[in-house]
């Protein structure tokens, strides 16, 4: 009986540490955006717009979004990122983000259908877009870390593993 218990025991270890392994290598995925800062980390399950069309359209319409999901807007390389409101009916926070993951700007509470262009700065590769307020609930802010495949990760401030 012993024997049986310490085997059980040493399955459920070596269950977990397979578990855990899993996880770090999934920390990182195409549908999801990890930050982190001085306030702590958070993840978004993220819809990936990288194409002009798809990112011409982005949230237009939508009548909700989940609390842990975002829109990931990806470029093909550094731009001058610009958005507005026209046609979305979500109030929105816009994070924007450099080639390295570093949030340059983040843009508090995006008034729905509002055309106002929004400007996010130069050398922004990608955009997170999430419901507002959230990255104040978070703490995200200039300086906060976005992990992502789609970085290159020889340029991450925080790479995925390999």
């Amino acid at each position: 009986m012993k024997a049986r218990g310490l085997v059980g025991a040493l399955l459920g270890a070596a269950l977990l540490l397979l578990s855990l392994a899993a996880q770090a290598a999934a920390s990182c995925a195409p549908d999801r955006v990890d930050l982190r800062g001085p306030w702590g980390q958070a993840r978004f399950t993220a819809e990936v717009v990288d194409t002009p069309e798809t990112r011409a359209q982005g949230l237009m319409f939508r009548e909700s979004l989940p609390r842990s999901a975002g829109m990931l807007f990806i470029y093909e390389a550094p731009t001058t990122a610009s958005f507005w409101m026209r046609n979305t009916l979500i109030p929105l926070d816009m994070i924007f983000v450099g080639p390295d993951g570093a949030v340059r700007h983040v843009h508090h509470n995006a008034v729905p259908m509002d055309e106002t262009p929004i400007p996010g700065g130069d050398n922004v590769l990608m955009v997170l877009e999430i419901n507002a307020g959230l990255a104040e609930t978070f703490g995200i802010a200039e300086g906060s870390e976005l992990r992502h495949p789609r970085l290159d990760q020889s340029l991450a401030l925080w790479p995925c593993e390999p």
